[in-house]
């Protein structure tokens, strides 16, 4: 196995090499034209793991290598990095990071010794800042979408012990926002409407943490689910002759609930 890997890694390297030296399209690519093209290549990533499609996960798994490639090669040609740096780099970080498995090199390699995933965790974020992160929630990209920023902060400030005992308690958190959100709606104050519409959002989000579900995942399964009922309810509109423009709602929500019986059934 090891050799048929490391044979297929390389032709994937001289592969990219004579792509860059070659093509038209790729020999014109920068770190910044390929941006955009990278978080789509996630993204894709992402709908495949919701999905559940592992067929799809391989084959975006391979686009991300090969993007992987793609910024080292140039790193390599602008005289910033080789590709060799990127892997020992990574290696040297987890083995540092990961003292429970490999050794504490300052304590004479000893293993450091943890019980379960949230010492781990907890180890890692002190890890992090000895090497140099001046915070806790350093390293949370500002670009992440708003749902995974507010989960992945919320597990950072965990590490310290910023965190409820229960899940009562944060749904009496989720309460207390909703009650806030209530006080100003109709207020005139939309600023304080936003405000207090995004503290009650991310409450619900560190509900969901508490319940172990994914909250950014469980949206997307929402969406895909509600992109599913309506394309059904316009098709079976469609099929007795009628637009959904010129429905009435209670029509239309007639439809949508034999759509949702026929699903629980």
């Amino acid at each position: 196995m090891g050799d048929n890997l490391s044979e297929s890694f390389l032709k994937l390297v001289a592969i990219m090499d004579d792509l860059r030296e070659k093509c038209p399209w790729d020999k014109k690519q920068t770190i910044q034209s390929l941006r955009q093209l990278t978080i789509e290549e996630t993204y894709e990533l992402a709908d495949a793991i919701t999905e559940e499609d592992w067929k799809g996960i391989k084959e975006e798994l391979g686009d991300l290598l090969l993007h992987i490639l793609f910024y080292a090669k140039i790193g390599s040609e602008q005289k910033q990095f080789e590709l060799q740096e990127v892997i020992k780099h990574v290696c040297e970080k987890l083995i540092f990071r990961h003292p429970h498995i490999y050794g504490d090199p300052g304590n004479k390699g000893q293993l450091v010794e943890v019980n379960d995933e949230e010492d781990v965790k907890r180890n890692w974020e002190n890890l992090k800042l000895k090497e140099g992160k001046k915070s806790i929630l350093g390293g949370v990209p500002t670009s992440l979408p708003a749902t995974v920023k507010a989960m992945r902060l919320q597990e950072k400030a965990k590490q310290v012990g910023f965190e409820w005992e229960n899940k009562d308690q944060v749904w009496e958190k989720v309460e207390e926002e909703m009650k806030e959100l209530k006080e100003v709606i109709g207020t005139g104050q939309q600023g304080k409407v936003e405000e207090e519409f995004g503290d009650l959002v991310f409450s619900l989000i560190n509900y969901a943490r508490f319940l172990q579900v994914d909250a950014e995942n469980a949206l997307e399964l929402t969406n895909k689910k509600f992109i599913h009922r309506f394309t059904q309810m316009e098709q079976l509109a469609l099929k007795d002759g009628k637009d959904l423009t010129n429905m009435s709602l209670e029509e239309m929500d007639n439809i949508w609930n034999s759509i949702k019986q026929q699903r629980d059934k």
